[in-house]
């Protein structure tokens, strides 16, 4: 195999998950008497851990530390309750995680999504995937792009940076890979456009799950 490892983002990657995180924050505003936004919104709004999306879903002049915490309480029981309502793995995912799996590749995942949630949802999902690691965002830690849980995920695994592969939805997953030193392939079936992939340049681009086994093949 051309990579030992593979590390995956989770929202938009592995995961189908914007409906429920936009309905999540929406019943927030909605309680605050706010305006909401569209799924569609919601695409764009997402990406950059929980606190950044309470922060875009607000209007400009309530974008303080306040009323995000506000948000933030609100969210937090209604997504527990109701993260899992409409939240699907992307069509080939399993089969492709299968695969490589059975091929012997490592793999992982490092979402900027906050750790309990990420914990909770993969082995919903993904029960008979053999994780190396998975791991969400930990408040006080760094957000992709910054690279350090993907560099805390192969310190962890004992893997080869040259040998291990990210994969990714949007600009910050691309920008973490290469900021870790390692090989990014960008999927175009997430949150975000092509057009925003290839401007950072990604070693691979994938339309579809099982075009990642091959990459791994080499």
């Amino acid at each position: 195999m051309k990579y030992e490892s593979v590390i995956f983002d989770l929202d938009g990657t592995l995961l189908n998950t914007i409906a429920d995180l936009g309905n999540a924050v929406n019943q927030a505003l909605v309680q605050l008497g706010l305006p909401t936004w569209t799924m569609e919104d919601y695409r764009w709004k997402v990406g950059n851990g929980v606190m950044k999306l309470f922060e875009r879903s607000l209007p400009e002049e309530l974008r303080t530390p306040i009323y995000i915490n506000k948000v933030k309480d609100l969210f937090t029981p209604y997504y527990e309750a109701h993260g899992r309502d409409a939240t699907r793995p992307y069509s080939g995912i399993p089969e492709l995680l299968s695969s490589l799996a059975a091929a012997g590749a490592c793999l992982a995942v490092a979402s900027n999504k906050y750790d309990a949630a990420v914990k909770k949802l993969i082995p919903f999902y993904f029960p008979e995937t053999p994780w190396a690691a998975v791991c969400g965002n930990r408040e006080g830690q760094p957000v992709k792009p910054d690279p350090a849980i993907v560099n805390a995920i192969i310190a962890a695994g004992g893997m080869r940076r040259e040998t291990t592969l990210y994969v990714g939805d949007s600009n910050v997953d691309i920008r973490t890979a290469h900021n870790a030193g390692i090989a990014a392939c960008g999927v175009t079936w997430g949150f975000r456009p092509r057009t925003e992939l290839e401007a950072e340049h990604p070693e691979y681009l994938a339309d579809r799950p099982e075009e990642i086994f091959r990459i791994v093949e080499g």
